[in-house]
């Protein structure tokens, strides 16, 4: 739930949004890295309004529907604030798919190995050149935190990348 927390009051120092505009900001930041799973965005963010983090109300502009504007109010700034500082300080070891698998890697054929491990390898290339092309990943093009996280992602895949072709060198033939 920090992450959540983080994410969602994150989103609304920003500044005020309703839910669909913080459905769609979170789409775009998720479509970066998918570290964060958020089902809903209503249920945290009644929490939240439960703690005092945000509030809300009701806005109608025009002839559209009602729309339920969420803002952060003070102590919602602080812990979010608070939240942040400590994130930054937070070391967790990374956690991926792929180390299980290299457990048991000895209960496959070499062969087989190889050939599942140049797949992945193949599956992370195609994947990291597709970042590298997205438009965040160009000098001024977008937010200076998205460019970061990009390129934080693009260099966790480049290392595993190395990693399975030393890996690949050392498999009996």
């Amino acid at each position: 739930m920090i992450e959540q927390e983080l994410l969602l009051l994150g989103l609304l120092r920003q500044g005020p949004k309703h839910g669909y505009d913080i459905k769609i900001k979170i789409k775009q930041i998720l479509s970066l890295f998918a570290g964060i799973r958020l089902k809903s965005i209503y249920y945290p963010l009644k929490l939240l309004e439960q703690k005092g983090l945000v509030a809300k109300k009701i806005a109608k502009v025009g002839n559209r529907p009602k729309r339920i504007v969420y803002t952060l109010t003070t102590k919602g700034k602080n812990r979010f604030e608070g939240l942040l500082g400590r994130s930054l300080l937070e070391l967790k070891r990374p956690q991926f798919s792929l180390d299980l698998s290299l457990y048991f890697l000895h209960y496959l054929k070499p062969v087989s190995a190889r050939k599942r491990l140049h797949a992945r390898l193949r599956m992370l290339n195609k994947l990291s050149l597709s970042m590298e092309k997205m438009p965040e990943a160009k000098p001024g093009k977008a937010q200076p935190s998205l460019s970061c996280i990009l390129e934080h992602n693009i260099r966790m895949l480049k290392a595993e990348e190395l990693f399975l072709t030393a890996l690949i060198k050392t498999l009996p033939r």
